[in-house]
């Protein structure tokens, strides 16, 4: 931890995101920080994203500065702690406080599997059912949560054991859980499956905090499957948003900084043990990729999409035919130690299933995904399957 030189401490409440090319995804996020500014009136709370929108983080952690601040609550606004949330967020709150020897930076834990959470995606999963025909029972009702999806598998497996206690607390016949990306299965693979064991109705909830590209996709997805099975009823229940027990469990956060709770599990990090099918990954020195993506922003000015990003844009075709740049994804490697913030020691995983691309090839690689030629990962996103 990097102290302060100021006596008195001056408190501010930096909220950090990742940054999507989906404009209501950003919207969304920014609400998120107006209503912690309520929970903490006293202290100056502001907010940044780590790419693909502004204000990027150093600019809330120089606004929060400007304002007096000298210690530094700084909170990632994610549901786990994968790549982004262990490594590329503390990545950069440690040059910001290496360049800002005055000023304490402290580092929380990310939302999590927690009670108040739990209950939030209980109310959008009850909200969705009340639409729907009575007719239908709970056992006849199969629930599928579908999680962001990493590389790994300590946050794809908390997605896991959120569905079963949604499953179990809510009483449903049957539960299953899925992923947007980069493990298994997807969601498309994964509602096939569903519709073959027999249950009337599939509650498709996706278990995030915003809508985006991502989002849309679930969305879509679940469209398809149910036009090639129209004796199912597919609901689609809301993504979390700014439920107010989001927002309970988010000032939880950042007092669990101030009262010495701030439990970060390492326990099961494939950095720091042997974890079963990632062993080489143990050790492995990280860091932070996303300097080059700072800022760079949402959707074309001519994109059809306008401003709601669905991640079209990432098929050369659609470009083409609209006249957008097209550029292929990319991917790095990393290395070298990353310091510890707050007394935590950081890690990177960086995912890449979220949807950015650029035009510039940095020669760099990530450590490759054990089961990335799995038939329900995103080898079954592409064309027939290859």
């Amino acid at each position: 931890m990097l102290k302060g030189y100021a006596s008195e401490k001056r408190y501010g409440v930096m909220v950090c995101g990742h940054g999507s090319r989906n404009q209501n995804a950003v919207t969304e996020f920014a609400m998120l920080a107006r209503h912690m500014r309520e929970r903490f009136p006293a202290w100056p709370v502001d907010y940044g994203y780590l790419e693909f929108a502004n204000p990027v983080l150093h600019k809330g952690l120089d606004a929060l500065v400007a304002q007096g601040v000298n210690h530094i609550l700084a909170v990632p606004g994610m549901l786990f702690a994968a790549g982004h949330a262990k490594n590329d967020i503390p990545s950069v709150l440690n040059g910001f406080a290496a360049a800002h020897p005055g000023v304490t930076v402290e580092y929380g834990r990310e939302l999590g599997v927690d009670l108040k959470m739990l209950r939030a995606a209980g109310e959008r999963i009850e909200q969705a059912l009340a639409g729907c025909s009575p007719e239908i029972g709970r056992h006849e009702t199969m629930l599928v949560v579908v999680g962001r999806g990493a590389s790994d598998p300590d946050a794809n497996s908390n997605v896991s054991k959120v569905m079963r206690m949604l499953w179990e607390g809510m009483g449903f016949g049957w539960g299953e859980t899925a992923y947007s990306g980069v493990t298994f299965p997807l969601v498309e693979p994964a509602l096939e499956h569903a519709a073959k064991l027999g249950y009337r109705r599939i509650v498709v909830f996706p278990y995030f905090l915003f809508t985006g590209v991502l989002v849309k996709r679930i969305y879509t997805q679940t469209d398809a499957v149910a036009a090639r099975h129209p004796g199912i009823e597919f609901v689609k229940a809301s993504y979390l948003g700014d439920h107010p027990l989001v927002i309970d469990a988010m000032a939880e956060r950042v007092r669990e900084i101030l009262d010495g709770e701030n439990k970060m599990n390492c326990a099961m990090c494939k950095y720091r043990e042997q974890v079963l099918g990632f062993e080489a990954e143990k050790g492995l020195a990280q860091e932070s990729h996303h300097h080059h993506v700072e800022g760079v922003g949402g959707a074309p000015k001519n994109c059809p999409c306008a401003g709601d990003c669905d991640g079209r844009c990432r098929d050369e075709a659609f470009c083409r035919e609209h006249g957008l740049e097209w550029t292929p994804l990319h991917s790095h490697a990393h290395a070298g130690p990353l310091e510890p913030v707050g007394g935590h020691h950081l890690h990177h995983d960086h995912d890449h299933g979220h949807d950015h691309h650029h035009g510039h090839d940095h020669g760099h690689h990530h450590h490759p995904y054990p089961h990335a030629d799995h038939p329900l990962g995103p080898r079954s996103m592409t064309k027939g399957g290859t």
